[in-house]
């Protein structure tokens, strides 16, 4: 069993894509538009406005070992993340402090990047999307 997260960019998903690949290295696996759908869009997606066919209806990012899924979700409001962080633990201080300052890039820093009593560097962000991220570096083994 997976528990994957599905983030929805309402309509800046491929700006999300690209930043992602900049900042963290990651990877686009699969990438699906609405326009390549071989069905109508059924349920909330039907009765909401029409979703312009170049938006991103389906993608996978694989960010290290784990994949992230995305969409531009259902255009007509703004994404929010509330209540959920995603964890970037990365093996080292110095990579630690560099994912944070890409991502806090047009960000917001939520807690600046310190030494813990768990991580020789810990920092929390909300990117420019509003994606709350805790980074930190692996403990020095001891």
């Amino acid at each position: 069993m997976q528990v994957q997260p599905y983030l929805m960019f309402d309509g800046r998903c491929e700006e999300a894509l690209a930043f992602y690949a900049q900042a963290l290295g990651a990877q686009t696996q699969l990438l699906m538009r609405f326009r390549d759908s071989p069905e109508p869009p059924a349920g909330e997606c039907s009765a909401s406005a029409a979703v312009p066919g170049d938006k991103v209806m389906h993608a996978e990012l694989r960010v290290g070992e784990t994949t992230l899924m995305a969409s531009d979700g259902m255009a007509g409001g703004h994404p929010v993340f509330n209540g959920i962080s995603l964890t970037l633990s990365v093996a080292s201080e110095v990579e630690a402090r560099s994912r944070f300052d890409a991502l806090a890039d047009g960000g917001t820093v939520v807690a600046p990047m310190a030494k813990t009593f768990f991580s020789p560097a810990f920092g929390m962000v909300n990117d420019r999307f509003g994606v709350s991220w805790m980074v930190l570096a692996d403990s020095a083994p001891g």
